[in-house]
């Protein structure tokens, strides 16, 4: 059914009665209005399940009302009286369900059958769980190396899942753990182990009570994570400093309304969250936060001269840091017109920020995937430490360094080692525990990954959750490469696009949600999940499951282990797999950070993991947190776009979630916070660009990256939006744009695929365009008002 699209503006609070209006049309979209509210109230709670949305922490679950709305979608959405069972696989070929919208396909419902693809009728059909499990099990062996298979997993698998499903590929034999992790938060991971020793944040939500100032980068916490606004806002109410760096004009950023204040919601009030927004150019982050510095050391430097004490904490840099002086004279070197140049930002602009940060004595610095997917990401999470560095802020009460993740267990399932990079200590810790010797080489991430199905090298794709066809980039190649392999399989709760690209044969297996009873032989379990910040708990479901028959995914990684290793080795999978304790027990026996798990986790709230950099212990090559130069940036891909193209106008393009979005699931088709509604391919632009190309808000458009490999790649018919956002800088939403983003073009050290700055130029669109987008059916016909 078409919806007229509608570009208006909005002029409401994050949050607020929208918010409230917004959970309301979604439960009753999925025909669970009321058993939707009451699964709500166990959101978040200690004896319910952890959202199933963002890794923002729990608060201390005083209140029944522990959810966002973004939250509510994503419960909503699993929760929901739809079914996608045998029934929709016999009426639609693989063919024809492609010519369907991503939302479309997930609006079906929860699968409720193991399916097999049928190249002779090109449609899947029922296959159960013993026959498909045989025929992972007969690909697996039949392959040359454990090494031609990759073992993908999603950020919403639980402690237990990954645990098991790392054990099983590690015996099985290869390190092949591409996981989404390494296309988002990599390089915080990355940098922050090299300079704080680390690879996690070091703050608690108790240190967002006590900050003086909360920096934010690259994050929109009002459609991403919107439980971090009810920490701004009460940082605000009581005076902190909240200073955003982002190049749109965010709603949540800006004001929010508290749908849990009964007062707020009943004067339709607000409480302002930003106390300063620099609106800096896309990638302008590390120009922007070295010109912070420059600024700190210039008037340290003029109170030394006037016999003034340091406004550094000088003592924390000689006891605890290495690199000051060169990182300082490096500091010195930058010239203010390259950082104003490359930052977008006014000097007294950056002086002003400097100034908030000095008068600042507890700081605390976040950042989101606005910051990580860039070609100098690393770099310039080096930088934004850097800056926390210079006055102690870290290992102090509120102060510290908040990456802010994204899937609820992400930072979990890589601390349980689903990662292609194990540490050998790790690997020797494998080997003493379950007496079998793991496999030594790196394995495949991400990228890699997509280059070996496309070249051969790999011929089967396992994904454990998420929609690897979707959210990766280079959209084309990645289908291609999926397509290549001999096996493709997907353990999921619902239909996505994913299972459509897939390979000669493919196998779909439906399983247990976050929402959902699971009984095992020992009785009802509970699994486990770690948040943003480092904080380990309980999530137990409370819902029926979806259909009979579903498997939760520790039973699936068990009983696929069983089928595929045989006798090999000790390990009673399906035994593990009966009691989840038993998979915590091994999890203690393996991490040492987890002794005494099952007791300490049954605590309310569970517990907190250590954090070496918190406690001012730096566990780095140097022993050090250490001071990283880097030169403002000049010669990245943008940079060498623009200088090609002469007097072309090129643009910067960075791809962003929708409000009715998470990831790569659509929950709608609006964007309220940016008043777009019934429309997802829109271009958001300055106005005076649109002008400068000789077009009107409203028109359509094609897009075209400017690749440095010479592969030609478009996007085609988005409708332009005029949007408070600087000169030379686009914004469109993913997956609509991941086809722009080249295989080769990703983030130096980490190889984060670099979504946040694709060099582009824009043309009137060209109906009969080579590589036009088709037409997917509930896509609507564009109405601009």
């Amino acid at each position: 059914m078409s919806r007229k699209t509608t570009i208006r503006e909005y002029d409401g609070p994050a949050g607020g009665w929208g918010s409230l209006r917004s959970v309301a049309r979604h439960l009753m979209a999925q025909d669970v209005a009321v058993q939707g509210a009451k699964t709500l109230l166990s959101m978040n709670q200690p004896d319910g399940f952890d959202c199933p949305g963002c890794a923002w922490p729990d608060r201390d679950h005083t209140s029944t009302f522990e959810f966002c709305e973004n939250g509510a979608k994503a419960v909503a959405a699993e929760s929901t009286r739809h079914r996608a069972g045998p029934e929709l696989f016999a009426r639609y070929t693989v063919a024809q369900l492609a010519g369907y919208s991503d939302h479309w396909l997930e609006d079906q419902g929860r699968l409720t059958t193991p399916m097999r693809y049928d190249p002779a009728t090109d449609h899947y059909v029922p296959i159960d769980w013993d026959a498909a499990f045989a025929l992972i099990a007969g690909h697996l062996n039949g392959l040359d190396s454990p090494d031609q298979a990759v073992f993908y997993t999603s950020g919403r698998t639980s402690n237990e899942a990954a645990f098991l499903y790392q054990l099983f590929v590690r015996a099985y034999g290869t390190n092949n753990f591409p996981d989404c992790s390494n296309m988002c938060h990599e390089p915080s991971g990355v940098a922050l182990k090299q300079q704080i020793g680390v690879g996690k944040g070091t703050v608690s939500l108790r240190d967002f009570e006590l900050a003086d100032a909360i920096l934010i980068f690259g994050q929109n916490p009002g459609t991403n994570h919107p439980r971090m606004l009810g920490e701004l806002r009460e940082a605000s109410k009581r005076g902190a400093a909240i200073v955003a760096f982002n190049p749109l004009r965010e709603r949540g950023l800006e004001r929010f309304a508290d749908p849990k204040d009964k007062l707020e919601m009943l004067h339709n009030g607000s409480t302002r969250i930003s106390s300063d927004y620099f609106q800096l150019k896309i990638g302008g982050d590390l120009a922007a936060v070295k010109g912070m510095i420059k600024h700190v050391l210039e008037r340290d430097a003029e109170a030394l001269a006037r016999g003034d004490a340091s406004l550094l904490d000088r003592d924390f840099i000689a006891g605890h840091t290495t690199g000051f002086e060169a990182f300082a004279a490096d500091v010195a070197a930058e010239s203010w017109p390259t950082i104003v140049e490359e930052s977008g930002l006014a000097e007294a602009d950056l002086r002003r920020a400097g100034d908030i940060y000095l008068r600042s004595e507890r700081v605390i610095a976040c950042w989101g995937m606005g910051i990580t997917q860039h070609k100098h990401s690393v770099a310039t999470i080096h930088m934004i430490v850097n800056l926390l560095l210079l006055r102690g802020h870290l290992g102090r009460p509120g102060a510290g360094a908040c990456p802010v993740r994204g899937h609820s267990n992400v930072q979990g399932d890589r601390t349980m080692m689903i990662y292609e990079k194990p540490p050998q200590a790790f690997l020797d810790r494998l080997r003493e525990v379950f007496g079998f010797e793991p496999p030594r080489e790196e394995g495949y991430d991400t990228i890699g990954a997509i280059e070996a199905m496309g070249d051969g090298r790999a011929r089967i794709f396992f994904g454990m959750g998420g929609n690897f066809a979707t959210a990766t980039p280079d959209t084309a190649a990645t289908h291609r490469a999926l397509r290549s392999c001999d096996l493709t399989v997907h353990v999921t709760t619902k239909l996505n696009r994913s299972h459509l690209v897939h390979g000669k044969q493919a196998l779909i297996l439906p399983c247990l949600g976050r929402t959902e009873i699971d009984v095992q032989t020992a009785g009802p379990q509970a699994v486990t999940v770690e948040d943003s910040m480092s904080m380990v708990h309980l999530s137990a479901g409370i819902n029926p499951p979806a259909a009979d028959g579903l498997l939760s995914e520790p039973a699936i990684v068990a009983r696929l282990a069983e089928a595929t290793l045989g006798a090999r080795g000790d390990i009673r999978w399906r035994w593990l797999a009966e009691d989840y304790d038993r998979i915590r027990d091994l999890i203690a026996r393996t991490f040492d950070d987890f002794h005494d798990f099952n007791a300490r986790v049954r605590v309310p709230g569970g517990f907190r993991l250590s954090n070496t950099a918190r406690d001012r212990i730096w566990a780095n090559a140097a022993g050090r947190a250490v001071f990283n130069a880097h030169p403002v940036p000049t010669d990245n891909p943008i940079h060498r776009a623009r200088a090609r193209r002469g007097d072309t106008p090129v643009f910067n393009l960075s791809t962003l979630r929708s409000h009715d979005q998470y990831n790569t699931t659509i929950y709608g088709l609006d964007d309220r916070y940016r008043g777009v509604f019934g429309e997802r391919r829109v271009l958001f632009v300055h106005a005076d660009d649109i002008a400068a190309l000789g077009l009107r808000a409203g028109d359509w458009v094609d897009l075209e990256s400017l690749a440095e490999d010479a592969v030609r790649r478009t996007a085609q018919r988005f409708m332009l939006v005029a949007y408070d956002i600087p000169r030379g800088c686009l914004a469109a939403y993913y997956p609509e744009t991941n086809a722009l983003v080249p295989l080769s073009s990703f983030a130096d050290e980490a190889r984060t695929p670099t979504s946040k700055s694709i060099p582009v130029i824009v043309t009137p669109h060209r109906p009969d365009a080579a590589g036009q987008a088709p037409t997917q059916r509930d896509i609507p016909a564009a109405v601009v008002r």
